[in-house]
């Protein structure tokens, strides 16, 4: 297997690695899940071998203030083993599909375009196949909704519903490669493995993972985000003329969204551009103040959700709803606009600007 240095390590180590063993491909006869609560114990996973010490997130204690008084992420309705056992499972999901990304991390492969014209590759689908995998060995009770092979359970739906994006961002992933004779291995790490798991429909827990820095976000509900292992919290930017504000590209609003964003843009200090999911992560670190962005899917933002309000920001649609999607196996994945910021105020400031209708 190849591995590549990592640009960014914290010094506790805490991955798995894929052992040599084939995984076998997935069968269109999926493991039966319910909408009942898991009762029985995790089978163990056969696919994973333990290669180095690793200090699973598990994140006990919570704070009632953050950088603006808002607390961690509220309204706990699990035991604290529960959510234990689940950010255990999601910590196997970001190791399994790191591996997958890091094999072809700017090396040639195929690039396909999908219905909607973005791309999609090889490392994406192995990825989600190997998160896949895992869940449905680990807790077979519950559904998953994957961006690349959409509802997988045997029933309609399900009390517990595991939401994968395996790489936000596959055009970062393949910067700079050209479909001629040139090939150019460029690729950007502001990319990430997104993971949410819903319960009745609310996110109770969120991972940001960028595999190449080797830095993973948890947010769970009632608990503090931790970045590898270490809690974090965003800044108090006080006013929109202070923020420094990032969105993926400018190119990707249209008509009235791209009207509602200049009007945001041309208020605050710093725009930035070209992040991905990255940027959101850069927000529950402190890093930087507002993300505003239009069309994502339910798989781009449910597993920021967690991530950002653990961290003492706030995150929603651009009227200042509260995010939410249903999944079940007739869901469709509709489009949203999003606005995440580092306080309440700052938040505000920005949903009046956009004056959204």
């Amino acid at each position: 297997m190849l591995h590549f240095p990592a640009t960014k390590m914290l010094s506790q180590s805490h991955f798995f690695s894929l052992d040599n063993r084939p995984r076998s491909s997935l069968s269109t006869n999926y493991r039966t899940c319910c909408s009942s609560s898991l009762s029985s114990s995790p089978s163990p996973l056969s696919t994973l071998a333990l290669t180095k010490s690793r200090r699973i997130v598990s994140m006990t204690t919570t704070r009632s203030t953050l950088s603006d008084g808002i607390g961690a992420v509220s309204g706990v309705e699990h035991s604290g083993s529960e959510l234990d056992r689940f950010a255990n499972v999601a910590n196997k999901l970001a190791d399994a599909a790191g591996d997958v990304i890091r094999q072809y991390f700017r090396k040639r492969f195929d690039i396909i375009d999908k219905e909607d014209l973005s791309p999609v590759t090889i490392a994406d689908r192995a990825a989600e196949e190997a998160m896949i995998s895992i869940i449905q060995e680990s807790l077979p009770s519950h559904a998953i909704y994957g961006e690349e092979n959409g509802w997988q359970c045997t029933e309609k739906s399900a009390d517990y519903v595991w939401v994968l994006d395996p790489i936000d961002g596959t055009k970062s992933f393949i910067t700079g490669r050209f479909r001629a004779s040139t090939l150019l291995y460029s690729g950007k790490p502001v990319f990430g493995i997104l993971i949410a798991l819903l319960h009745r429909g609310k996110p109770i827990l969120g991972v940001i993972d960028q595999p190449i820095l080797r830095e993973r976000w948890v947010g769970l509900t009632g608990r503090i985000t931790k970045l590898n292992g270490e809690e974090i919290s965003t800044r108090n930017c006080p006013k929109l003329s202070q923020a420094y504000l990032y969105t993926t590209s400018p190119h990707l609003f249209s008509g009235d969204a791209e009207v509602a964003f200049a009007r945001v843009r041309d208020k605050v200090k710093v725009p930035l551009y070209g992040c991905d999911c990255y940027a959101y992560a850069l927000l529950a670190s402190g890093h930087v103040d507002l993300v505003v962005e239009s069309g994502l899917k339910p798989y781009d933002f449910l597993s920021l959700i967690p991530v950002i309000e653990g961290a003492g920001g706030v995150i929603t649609d651009w009227n200042g709803n509260q995010l939410t999607w249903e999944a079940s196996s007739s869901s469709l994945p509709t489009s949203f606009n999003v606005v995440a910021a580092g306080n309440k105020q700052l938040h505000q400031e920005a949903v009046d600007s956009l004056d959204w209708q």
